[in-house]
């Protein structure tokens, strides 16, 4: 495929205007706990009776590790190692991300090591594999699997994130219940859950759920829900028996807890960067509105979005893309798709790796969105850029907002509107 920046399609855009720009803060709550606070936090929480009781000495005892961007990953898991190690047992990290890393007990591990969360930092072992063990049935006949290291542990301790879903909503979400069902479940697992399309996910996740909750050696959750600004902002233990009431109300929190678009409509919606370490499909589109399904909403109303570059930590994999109207040949010969399409493959979903328009830069991408908007004030394009879907306390608008700012509260000016700056090569600084 080839992209050329002196074509039929950048004569066609050549004179598209791209309005000034200014810088904005949104301002959010901001409960937090500070990475120095998080080994106390993780220790007091896991102190607890109905917790620390049920940690013998030399017991194996399997953690769980996912492929999410989750802020202080690494130092959460490790606190957890070290709390299980000083009480004489063996503790050791599984990774538990259903289909990603390419599928593989390697590409998980490659997850896992961009994470920080590795063998020497943990000071136990991590053992990656694709391997499953059977260990009941659902109701309605679906397999309930889960990783073989884990079903062989003495116990599981389910660590995980508690956040809104970015393809469907329930009483579920990504939390404790999809870490057991999906993550724990390696592909196989995965791909029972979406085996029956992403309108039943909600109901399979706590179906397969309830089945590990019984049948594997699961002895309690670490749950964290984070803040506005990417920062953790509680940490929970869940004992096994109220893992199902406890986590839809973490999971109101943590939709509380969420940032947003502030000026919540946009003509464009520019995105520098997508990546597996922002969301699991790229971007999450709880904030940029970009769904990949029908079954949830939410985020900016937007008419076209750009996405501009992909995360070396993604390591190829461009979930994300087949949600933009157009991206960058700089996303587009980063994408692999050995590494995205196993997650579509398992997901049943694949909108979030088609290829959409393909142009030769950033300022091609912009113009593109704008000559293709309909119904707008070209004289008055509303933009909006973000740095990614995960980081959006300092973002840009367009001058069309300028004037606005005050009946927005929570947004602050942070300069004077000017025009974006390209490099030769039609790309921003």
């Amino acid at each position: 495929m080839q992209i050329r920046n002196s074509g039929a399609v950048s004569a066609l855009l050549k004179d598209v205007n791209i309005p000034k720009m200014f810088r904005a803060r949104q301002i959010f709550p901001r409960p937090v706990i500070k990475p120095e606070q998080i080994p106390e936090a993780v220790r007091r929480e896991l102190s607890r009776n109905e917790l620390s009781e049920q940690i013998k000495p030399g017991m194996h005892i399997a953690i769980t590790a996912g492929s999410r961007g989750i802020a202080n990953v690494a130092v959460i898991t490790k606190s957890i190692v070290d709390f299980v190690a000083s009480k004489g047992a063996l503790p050791f990290v599984v990774p538990a991300m259903g289909s990603h890393g390419g599928a593989t007990a390697e590409g998980q591990l490659e997850v896992l090591a961009d994470y920080g969360i590795t063998e020497e930092y943990l000071k136990c072992p991590v053992r990656s594999s694709m391997e499953v063990a059977e260990i009941g049935r659902t109701e309605n006949g679906l397999r309930v699997v889960i990783d073989k290291n884990a079903a062989g542990a003495d116990g599981i301790i389910i660590s995980c994130r508690v956040k809104p879903h970015n393809a469907f909503r329930g009483k579920y979400e990504s939390g404790i219940m999809k870490m057991m069902s999906v993550g724990l479940g390696k592909q196989v697992g995965a791909e029972q859950v979406h085996s029956q399309g992403m309108q039943n996910i909600a109901q399979n996740i706590e179906r397969i759920g309830n089945v590990v909750l019984q049948n594997a050696p699961v002895l309690f959750a670490v749950s964290c829900i984070e803040n506005a600004y990417d920062e953790t902002c509680k940490i929970v233990g869940v004992n096994k028996r109220d893992i199902p009431d406890v986590e839809p109300k973490l999971l109101k929190e943590a939709f509380a807890n969420m940032p947003r678009i502030i000026v919540g409509a946009c003509d464009v919606l520019v995105v520098d960067e997508i990546g597996k370490n922002y969301s699991g499909t790229g971007v999450d589109p709880n904030i940029t509105g970009t769904f990949s399904t029908p079954y949830a909403s939410g985020g900016v109303k937007v008419q076209r979005t750009a996405m501009l570059d992909l995360s070396d930590s993604s390591h190829g994999n461009g979930l994300g893309t087949g949600l933009a109207s157009v991206i960058t040949k700089r996303l587009f010969e980063k994408l692999d798709p050995d590494k995205m399409y196993p997650n579509c493959i398992t997901s049943t979903v694949l909108e979030s790796a088609r290829i959409p328009c393909v142009v030769a830069n950033d300022r091609e991408a912009i113009q593109l969105c704008i000559r293709t908007c309909v119904g707008i004030d070209r004289d008055k394009v509303r933009i909006v850029r973000i740095p990614n879907s995960l980081h959006i306390e300092h973002i840009m608008l367009s001058e069309a907002y300028y004037g606005e700012v005050s009946a927005y509260p929570g947004l602050e000016i942070e300069s004077e509107p000017a025009y974006l700056q390209f490099n030769d090569e039609g790309n921003l600084f």
